[in-house]
């Protein structure tokens, strides 16, 4: 067997860093430092080994800190096995990210990693670490909202029969994870936490989001994120997300959807399943725009929550956008099954649905939430519920079209 060791740079101080190719094994070890204040940049002899062993292959990042200062853009993979060992740091060049990383359609967004192709296998092993360096991304960014150019961390794009596994991420830059035009997906075992340290929110640093895609399967995620913990959009199906903890977030989300009347998005088959909700904005919720097309068969069951500022929403006017009782994406067919826990104030549940297309097909099933007072009862607003009365969801009043994702007090 022929072993090939290909040099990364010229420089004599890189001389120690290298690909190893053995068959159809490329194994790549981090730069050493550079002696001259500037971090190294293993972003080259990574993408060689992908070009190298992406086929048929395996490639090996071994223990170490691999500085990744450009985007990576590996779309071709077949048949491969990436094992991540070590940490990969992205640079803290903003002003390159904002200019180079990769665009992703879906509302002008953009990555640093675009990964595709067909039968791809990415362990950590709960080793292997994402760090974003977000911190100097929520500073610059001062609060606003979505920024152009800020880059999701990683994005699977037009991928298929996928395996993610064992990856702990800190400080993403923007969205962690974004799945998109990809079918066939799992992803296991995930360790995510953006926080920021100073006066400036995180603003969406969402666990993943999902987009045109079929067949998803996440089991065991850990989220803390300041935004949507785990997020369906336009034109997912076919989802099952089990074990999953979310901190400081949205929990579990359908949408947003149907920001663009004239692209119907379809979201249906979605079963969210034990999910443990802490401190977060809502637990079991869906949001959507005035559009077209619809959000069918989803089911949140066996969710557990502590101080959630409103645990069930459903709105088809999302961000207080017009159209609230005009909208014809129906939503249909969604349950609510052993959801317990306790609300920030005295709202448990508050739905909305579209006067010109009615929700059907709701229903509660053993569904307890109580105010963490523990004095004041909570309240079920509804509105333009089909069979409200054999829904069991025990509405005490009427849900306004401008009732608001998150209360400031009771309502």
């Amino acid at each position: 067997m022929r072993a090939l060791t290909l040099v990364a740079g010229l420089l004599p101080a890189l001389a120690h860093a290298a690909l190893n190719v053995t068959g159809s094994t490329c194994t790549v070890t981090p730069l050493p430092a550079t002696g001259t204040g500037r971090e190294p940049d293993d972003t080259p002899q990574i993408m060689q080994a992908f070009k190298q062993c992406g086929t048929n292959g395996k490639i090996v990042l071994t223990e170490g800190l691999f500085h990744i200062g450009q985007v990576m853009d590996t779309l071709s993979f077949s048949n491969v096995d990436i094992e991540i060992h070590g940490t990969m740091r992205w640079s803290s060049d903003i002003q390159y990210w904002l200019r180079s990383s990769l665009p992703v359609t879906y509302a002008g967004r953009s990555t640093a990693w675009r990964v595709g192709g067909t039968d791809i296998r990415i362990r950590g092993f709960g080793t292997a670490l994402f760090d974003g360096q977000g911190q100097l991304w929520y500073d610059q960014n001062r609060g606003q909202s979505n920024q152009n150019g800020r880059p999701i961390s990683l994005t699977l794009w037009h991928a298929k029969n996928v395996l993610i596994d064992g990856i702990t991420w800190r400080q993403s830059q923007f969205w962690h994870t974004f799945v998109a035009y990809s079918e066939n997906i799992t992803m296991t075992n995930l360790d995510m936490n953006a926080t920021s340290n100073s006066q400036w929110s995180t603003v969406n640093t969402d666990g993943i989001d999902t987009w045109n895609s079929n067949n998803i399967f996440l089991q065991n995620w850990t989220v803390t994120c300041g935004d949507d913990c785990i997020s369906m959009k336009g034109n997912s199906s076919n989802v099952y997300a089990s074990n999953v903890h979310c901190y400081e977030s949205g929990c579990a989300v359908i949408g947003s959807i149907g920001s663009n009347s004239a692209q119907p998005d379809y979201v249906s088959n979605v079963y969210y399943d034990n999910f443990t909700c802490t401190h977060s904005s809502n637990a079991a919720w869906i949001k959507t725009y005035s559009g077209t097309g619809y959000v069918r068969n989803v089911t949140f069951a066996n969710f557990k929550f502590a101080d959630v500022n409103q645990p069930i929403y459903v709105t088809p006017c999302i961000y207080g956008s017009a159209g609230c009782d005009s909208s014809r994406l129906k939503i249909s067919d969604v349950r609510w099954i052993n959801v317990t826990g306790t609300s920030r104030y005295n709202i448990a549940s508050a739905i909305h649905c579209s006067g010109a297309a009615p929700c059907s097909g709701f229903s509660f099933q053993n569904v307890n939430i109580t105010n963490k007072d523990g004095r004041t009862v909570d309240k079920y607003l509804c509105s333009n519920i089909a069979n409200q009365a054999q829904s069991g969801i025990p509405c005490t009043g009427t849900c306004p079209a401008s009732w608001p994702q998150q209360l400031n007090g009771n309502g």
